[in-house]
């Protein structure tokens, strides 16, 4: 597909979710992903359930990951597959890997070599806990990072309770660093003419999103703690019960406090509520005087009304009513692609946009430059090698995760159609 990374050859050795959630990010803006997977597959793709098809076989975790990729099954193992593995190196900008420190070496591709083979291979290692200090190298899954990383200490209704996050949050932050050190690395590629090697790891990713939550501790001394649906610093700023359920008001300033307070007939300069600091510290008895208000009516009711003050607010929802709400259609959170065995479905989309600020006049000249460049690299491909590499690099709008080695062919003929080229 086309986008700002067109062009960009992305090499994905990764495999579960960390690691392939970065090079789908990378798909996203337009690099072309090339998936190597061992004969038996990515252990997502068993990952489940749920699990869709005609036989009941496809994983709906693996179709989350590995959007906009083509599948080569590679035995990287064997001579024959390590060949292959290092024609793909000489001829990828990028290339990433999550296995165990170490491992990558002993299928002989150390960082040394790989850079031997091509110098200016960006290469992407993320690990579970580093790849050095005492104790890296270490396996880690999400739900054990966000242990080892603090997180679970935060979440949940109270410290005697640490709860995990709904998502695999330290997989996807993983992957969201190192794409975006994958470019930062790409932009310093332009000036050096060398590739560089970008580090990260799921307890890094953790570490790098405490925000305020670490700064309370390193700076203030105090040990944040699991504050249930409650900010940790922001009185009123939560979960709060109405007549039929729970909504969430977001009052972040005294301005937004008072608004509220005078909605629900609270007195909001009263001294233990005239302030963020005096709310908090007296914040289980502004809860309990907010939701004796708020169950005179229902969420529908409250919402309208904070709504037209201006006050954010919102309802709680479950996963069917979020992609059925014509605000996420509008913002292209939902993409459709055809899948190989399962047809037309809808996929969660990428959450960046852009808008060119480019003269409409220049950017039809760029079109234009565009196309003729299209037609001529058509006219050198010749017969099914060509088409093949050109069914390789995909077309210009979404693909679907794709089913394992569907296109071994039409990779290996991109690739031999790239050495011909260079």
């Amino acid at each position: 597909m086309q986008g700002p990374l067109s062009g960009i050859v992305v090499l994905d050795l990764s495999r579960a979710l960390a690691g392939p959630h970065g090079a789908q990010m990378l798909g996203d803006l337009g690099a072309h992903v090339i998936k190597v997977e061992h004969p038996e597959g990515d252990e997502s793709r068993g990952w489940g359930p749920p699990f869709v098809g005609p036989d009941n076989d496809i994983s709906t975790y693996f179709l989350a990951a590995n959007r906009n990729k083509r599948s080569i099954t590679v035995d990287m193992k064997s001579a024959e597959g390590q060949a292959v593995v290092e024609r793909l190196v000489r001829q990828s900008d990028v290339l990433i890997e999550n296995f165990r420190t170490g491992v990558l070496d002993r299928l002989g591709f150390p960082i040394g070599r790989l850079h031997e083979l091509n110098p200016r291979l960006v290469i992407l290692s993320i690990t579970g806990f580093g790849h050095d200090g005492p104790e890296g190298g270490r396996p880690g899954y999400d739900q054990i990072a966000q242990g080892e990383a603090g997180l679970m200490s935060l979440t949940g209704p109270s410290t005697a309770e640490p709860y995990r996050v709904g998502a695999s949050i330290a997989d996807l932050l993983a992957g969201i660093h190192g794409a975006y050190g994958v470019v930062a690395a790409l932009y310093e590629r332009e000036r050096t003419g060398r590739g560089t090697v970008v580090r990260t790891s799921l307890l890094a990713s953790v570490v790098g999103v405490h925000s305020y939550h670490g700064t309370a501790w390193t700076v203030g001394g105090v040990v944040p703690k699991a504050g249930g649906n409650h900010h940790a610093s922001i009185a009123p700023y939560g979960a709060f019960r109405c007549a039929d359920g729970m909504i969430q008001i977001a009052a972040a300033n005294d301005g937004q406090w008072r608004k509220v307070a005078r909605l629900l007939g609270i007195d909001p300069e009263i001294p233990k509520y005239a302030t963020n600091g005096e709310r908090f510290e007296h914040r289980d008895e502004l809860i309990e005087d907010m939701e004796k208000a708020l169950a005179t009516d229902d969420r529908g009711h409250w919402l309208a009304a904070l709504g037209a003050l201006g006050v954010p607010a919102g309802a709680i929802r479950s996963l069917d009513e979020v992609y059925a709400w014509d605000q996420v259609r509008s913002q292209g959170l939902l993409v459709g692609v055809d899948h190989p065995v399962l047809g037309d479905i809808e996929l969660p989309g990428s959450p960046l946009r852009f808008e060119s600020a480019a003269p409409e006049s220049a950017t039809t000249e760029s079109a234009d430059a565009t196309e003729s460049a299209d037609a001529t690299e058509s006219a050198d491909a010749s017969g099914s090698a060509g088409e093949a590499a050109k069914a390789a690099e995909g077309p210009s709008g979404h693909t679907a995760p794709p089913a394992l080695g569907q296109d071994n062919d039409a990779v290996l003929a991109w690739l031999a159609e790239r050495e011909r080229s260079r």
